[in-house]
C-alpha cells in the first residue's frame, strides 16, 4: 500500500469517527477479563475545554488504553458536574437578569438549557483529542436519575446521624450569596493596615488598652477581649471590662493561652466573626453572637450610622471617625493572608445562620485509615491531605443558597418544628414543587427547604454511580471500590476528601484502590494561564496546527503532581517526531509487499525466525529493552517515558538502523534473499512494536500507520518482551558499528562529499581486543552502509606520519625585503624540504638571499601519511583509541 509523502493530519478525524462507529472502547463486562474502572473527573460544562482538561484527560486516556492493551476490560466513563454557581452566573449574564428576577423553575430551565449546549460542545472537544471514553456510560449530575442518588445519599446519612442542621458560623461569599465549605476557601496575600485603637477601661476612662486590628468595621460585633494569662503586661486586667470605641458596649477581658503575645499589642478583640479563631473563643468563653455583616456583605442595623455600607466603605469611614474621636493611635502597613471564595476571589465573611452539615469529626478516624489504605501517586499528596485534615476544625457545610443544584429533600413543620425528610421511594423530589407528606402532628402545610446541596455532594458519589449503586447492586458489590481516581491537586481537599467521606459513610469502604494527582498548566511566560495575563492557549489552536497526537505527547512528557509549562516548541518537536516516524514507515513500506507482510506475520506468530545480522540483533535487543522499560513506567504512571520512545525511534531506528540496512534492500546481489527477508522482518517487527508502544500516547498515528501495516488488534494487545532477544553483547557490537558509521558519515559531510560517495580504502584501528573482535562481526554492514571498497580492521594503533605537503610564501613580506630576488626566495621556500622549513619556522635560516624567518611563510598545509600514502584519520566517537584511517591520495 502506498503511503502519502506527507503525514495526513486530516485523517485524525476519520480515525475518531471509526472508533465511535465501531464502539471499540465500550466496556463489555467480559467475565473472562479482569475489569479496570476509572473514576474520571466530571468537569463543569463551561462549553470550552482548556489545556488543564487536555492534560488530565490525556493522562487518563493513556492509562485506559494501556490497560486495554494488557487484556483488561476497561470502564472509562465521562461525567458532567452540572450544578453550581458558574452556570447560574453565566445565565444571569446571558439574559441580563438575576436569579430573583424570574420564577425559580424558569431560572432552572435556563440553566439546564445552557448546560445541555455546553455539554454538547465539550463532548465534541473531548472526542477531538481521541479520548477513548465509553460514551454509553456518560452521566450528568442534573439528570433525575443522578439527583435521586445524591438525595438518597443525603437521606441515608441523615438517618445515620452523619448529617445535621444547625445554627453555626459558616464561610460566606457575599458575591456568590452562598455558604461555602472550608475546603473552598483559598488564601491570597495582600497589604492592609494594622490599626492601633484605644479601648478605655469601663471604670476609669483615663486608662485604656491598645488593640491592633485589621478589621475595625467589626467593632460593633466585638463581644470580648482576650489576652494571654502568661503575659505579664496584662495580668491585672483579666476579668475587668473595657468600652468599645464609637459603639460604647462594655466587654469583658478573658485570659486565653491561644493569644500570640508578640503580635500587635498582645491584646485581641473577639468579634462575631472575623475569622475562625473568633469562633473558637466565642465557644470557649460562652460569648454572645452579634451579626455586624449580612449576607450581601453590608453592615447591619447594630452598626448604627454605618448600616447598609459595604465592608470596605465602612472600614474607611470608621477609621476616619476613630481618628476624629482620638481613638486611633497609629497605623502600620502589613501583609496578611485573606480567605477568598475559590470561585470569584471575593474575601469571605463568617456569618451565623441555619445550615446543613456533614459531621466530619465523627468520621475522622476512619477517614485517616482509608486515606492511608489508598495508593497515592505522588506519595507526598497523601501527606498534604492528611496535614490539611489535622488543621481542619469545622464540619462540612453542604447547604447552598442557590437554585440550580440538587434540592435538599426536606420540609419543616411550622406548628411543631419537626424536620420531615423525604422517603427514598419518593426520590428524586423538589420540596419547592411538591410535598407528599403530613407532619406527625397532623399539619399538612409544610414549609419546603429552599436551600440546595453543595455541588461536591453530587460529585463525591461518582465512583458509586459508575459502578451501578442503586441500579445494579450485584455489579456494585463485585466492582466497588474502583481501581483508579485521577484528578488535579487543586481539588484534593474537596473532590478527593469528600469522596472518601461519602464512601465511608455510605459503603464503609474506600472508594478506590489508587489515586493519581496531576498538576496545573502554566503559560509560556511561567504563570498560570489566565485571561488577564493573555497567556491562554486553547487546545483547538494546537490541534488545528499540529494535530491531537502532538498535543497528547506534550501532555505525556510531564510528571504527575508537578505543574506543567506549555511551550509551542515542544508541540512542534512532537509533530516533527511523528513526521520522522511517518517517513521511516513510508520508506520501509515501499519495500514491504503485502505478501511479505503476511509471511512476516506468520513467522512472528510461529516464532521461527533465525537472525544473524549484528545490526538486526542490535536494534531488536534495544527495542525489547525499551518495551520492558516503557511497560514498567506505564504501570507506575511515568508517562514521560514517551521521551524514551522518541529517542529510540528517532535516533536509533531512523537515524542509524535504517541507514545501516539500506544497502541490503537495494543491492540484492550482495546478500542472500534470506538476509533481505531478515532485514524486512526487522523493519516490520520494530515499526509495529513501536506503534503499539506509541498507541496510548499517539493513538491516531498508531491507528493510521497500523492499518497500513496490517497490525491486528492494535488497541487490545500490548508488546511482548522477548527476553531471549535482549543481549548485552549484541548491543555492544551494534553500538560499536553505529559509532564507526556515524563518525565516518560525519567525515564525509565535513568534506562536502555525498553520504553515498565511495571510499576506496578504510582501515579501522582498535586497541581494545574485545572491540576488535566485535567490529569484525559488523564489517559487511559498515562496508555496505558507507560504500567502502576495501575495509580492513586492525587490533592496534596506526603508524601515522604528519608531513608538510604545501608551503605558501608571504609575498607581502618577501617582495619589499628581497626585491629582485623575491621570486627566487619564494621558489626556495616552496621547494624546501621539511627539515629546512622547520628550521625557518623555529630559529630562522641564513641563505644566499639573507635571513629567512617565520614571517616569510604565510601558511603551511600538513597531511597524514600511512605507509607512504596520504590519508585522513577520523576518531571514532565514543571509542577510546578507536581510529579510522581513510585513504585519500597517492604515494609521496
Amino acid at each position: 500500500m502506498e503511503m502519502p509523502k506527507e503525514y495526513p493530519l486530516e485523517l485524525e478525524k476519520t480515525v475518531q469517527k471509526k472508533w465511535e462507529e465501531e464502539e471499540i472502547f465500550r466496556f463489555k463486562n467480559d467475565e473472562n477479563k479482569p475489569h479496570y474502572i476509572i473514576d474520571t473527573p466530571p468537569p463543569y460544562p463551561t462549553g470550552k475545554m482548556h489545556l488543564g482538561h487536555a492534560l488530565n484527560w490525556t493522562y487518563m486516556d493513556i492509562i485506559a488504553r494501556f490497560k486495554r492493551m494488557n487484556n483488561y476490560d476497561v470502564l472509562f466513563p465521562q461525567g458532567w458536574d452540572c450544578h453550581g454557581l458558574p452556570t447560574e452566573v453565566k445565565v444571569e449574564e446571558i439574559h441580563n437578569i438575576t436569579k430573583s428576577d424570574i420564577d425559580r423553575e424558569e431560572f432552572r430551565r435556563l440553566c439546564i438549557e445552557l448546560t445541555e449546549e455546553n455539554i454538547k460542545k465539550m463532548r465534541e472537544q473531548v472526542k477531538s483529542l481521541g479520548i477513548s471514553i465509553d460514551w454509553s456510560r456518560e452521566y450528568i449530575t442534573m439528570k433525575p436519575d443522578y439527583i435521586k442518588k445524591s438525595q438518597t445519599a443525603f437521606v441515608r446519612m441523615y438517618r445515620d446521624g452523619l448529617i445535621y442542621r444547625g445554627k453555626h458560623p459558616v464561610n460566606w461569599c457575599p458575591r456568590c450569596q452562598t455558604a461555602i465549605a472550608f475546603a473552598e476557601v483559598n488564601y491570597i496575600e495582600r497589604e492592609t493596615y494594622l490599626n492601633y485603637i484605644k479601648f478605655p477601661y469601663a471604670e476609669d476612662e483615663d486608662r485604656y488598652l491598645i488593640i491592633a486590628t485589621t478589621r475595625p468595621e467589626l467593632l460593633p460585633a466585638c463581644v470580648g477581649i482576650v489576652v494571654n494569662p502568661k503575659d505579664e503586661r496584662y495580668k491585672d486586667i483579666i476579668g475587668k471590662t473595657v468600652k468599645v470605641p464609637l459603639f460604647n458596649q462594655e466587654v469583658k477581658v478573658y485570659g486565653d493561652e491561644d493569644v500570640e503575645m508578640d503580635f500587635g499589642t498582645g491584646v485581641v478583640m473577639v468579634c462575631t466573626f472575623g475569622d475562625k479563631t473568633d469562633v473558637l473563643w466565642v465557644n470557649r468563653h460562652g460569648l454572645m453572637v452579634k451579626k455586624a455583616i449580612n449576607e450581601r456583605g453590608e453592615l447591619t442595623e447594630i452598626c448604627g450610622k454605618y448600616a447598609g455600607m459595604k465592608t470596605e466603605e465602612a472600614r474607611k469611614k470608621i477609621i476616619e471617625d476613630l481618628k476624629k474621636e482620638g481613638y486611633l493611635l497609629k497605623q502600620e502597613v502589613i501583609k496578611q493572608n485573606v480567605g477568598v471564595c475559590w470561585r470569584c476571589k471575593t474575601p469571605i465573611e463568617i456569618i451565623v445562620g441555619d445550615q446543613w452539615f456533614v459531621n466530619i469529626k465523627k468520621l475522622l478516624p476512619e477517614i485517616r485509615k482509608v486515606i492511608e489504605e489508598i495508593r497515592w501517586t505522588p506519595e507526598y499528596m497523601k501527606k498534604r491531605l492528611l496535614q490539611w485534615i489535622e488543621d481542619m476544625d469545622w464540619d462540612w457545610c453542604i447547604s447552598r443558597q442557590r437554585i440550580f443544584a440538587t434540592p435538599i429533600p426536606v420540609w419543616y413543620c411550622p406548628e411543631c418544628g419537626e424536620i420531615i425528610v423525604a422517603k427514598e421511594e419518593d426520590l428524586p423530589i423538589d420540596p419547592t414543587v411538591e410535598c407528599p407528606y403530613t407532619c406527625k402532628c397532623g399539619n399538612k402545610n409544610l414549609i419546603p427547604e429552599r436551600d440546595v446541596l453543595d455541588t461536591w455532594m453530587d460529585s463525591s458519589i461518582t465512583p458509586m454511580v459508575i459502578t451501578g449503586w442503586l441500579e445494579d447492586e450485584d455489579f456494585f458489590r463485585e466492582h466497588y471500590p474502583v481501581q483508579l481516581r485521577p484528578q488535579g491537586h487543586d481539588i484534593i481537599r474537596t473532590w478527593a476528601f469528600y469522596t472518601v467521606v461519602k464512601s465511608i459513610a455510605l459503603t464503609g469502604k474506600k472508594p478506590w484502590e489508587e489515586i493519581i494527582i496531576n498538576g496545573m498548566v502554566f503559560g509560556e511566560d511561567g504563570h498560570k494561564m489566565s485571561k488577564s495575563r493573555g497567556n491562554i492557549v486553547e487546545p483547538s489552536e494546537i490541534t488545528e496546527r499540529y494535530g491531537a497526537d502532538a498535543l497528547r505527547i506534550w501532555a505525556a512528557n510531564s510528571s504527575l503532581g508537578n505543574d506543567v509549562p506549555f511551550a509551542w516548541k515542544d508541540v512542534d518537536y512532537n509533530y516533527r517526531f511523528l513526521r520522522k516516524f511517518w517517513n521511516a514507515a513510508r520508506f520501509a513500506r515501499m519495500h514491504l509487499e503485502d505478501k511479505t507482510i503476511e509471511e512476516i506475520k506468520e513467522v512472528i506468530e510461529k516464532g521461527n525466525i533465525s537472525l544473524d545480522n549484528p545490526v538486526d540483533l542490535w536494534i531488536i535487543s534495544k527495542l525489547n529493552r525499551l518495551i520492558k522499560r516503557v511497560t514498567e513506567d506505564l504501570e507506575n504512571y511515568r508517562f514521560n517515558t514517551i521521551v524514551n520512545i522518541q529517542k529510540f525511534l528517532w535516533h536509533e531506528f531512523c537515524d542509524n538502523y535504517i541507514e545501516m540496512v539500506k544497502y541490503r534492500l537495494y543491492k540484492e546481489d550482495e546478500g542472500s534473499e534470506k538476509d533481505r527477508f531478515n532485514c524486512l522482518y526487522t523493519l516490520y517487527y520494530v515499526i509495529t512494536n513501536v506503534l503499539k508502544l506509541l498507541a496510548p500516547f499517539a493513538p491516531h498515528f498508531a491507528q493510521i500507520v497500523g492499518d497500513i501495516y496490517k497490525v491486528d488488534n492494535l488497541h487490545t494487545t500490548w508488546c511482548k518482551v522477548q527476553e531471549d532477544m535482549i543481549d548485552d553483547e549484541w548491543e555492544s557490537v551494534g553500538e560499536l558499528a553505529k559509532k564507526v558509521v556515524v563518525s565516518i558519515r560525519r567525515y564525509k559531510a565535513n568534506k562536502g562529499m555525498p553520504l553515498n560517495a565511495k571510499l576506496e580504502r578504510v582501515e579501522i584501528y582498535l586497541m581494545d581486543k574485545k572491540d576488535y573482535e566485535r567490529i569484525l562481526k559488523a564489517v559487511r554492514d559498515i562496508k555496505g552502509t558507507l560504500n567502502i571498497e576495501e575495509l580492513k580492521v586492525i587490533n592496534g594503533k596506526p603508524k601515522l606520519e604528519q608531513k608538510i605537503v604545501e608551503v605558501i610564501p608571504d609575498k607581502s613580506k618577501i617582495g619589499p625585503q628581497f626585491k629582485r630576488d623575491s621570486k627566487k626566495v619564494m621558489d626556495f621556500i616552496r621547494n624546501a624540504d621539511e627539515e629546512t622549513i622547520e628550521k625557518i619556522l623555529q630559529e630562522g635560516l641564513e641563505t644566499e638571499f639573507g635571513l629567512l624567518t617565520r614571517e616569510h611563510i604565510k601558511s603551511i598545509k600538513r597531511a597524514l601519511f600511512s605507509e607512504g600514502k596520504m590519508v585522513d584519520a577520523v576518531d571514532i566517537e565514543g571509542v577510546v583509541d578507536g581510529i579510522a584511517v581513510i585513504g585519500v591520495g597517492e604515494d609521496r
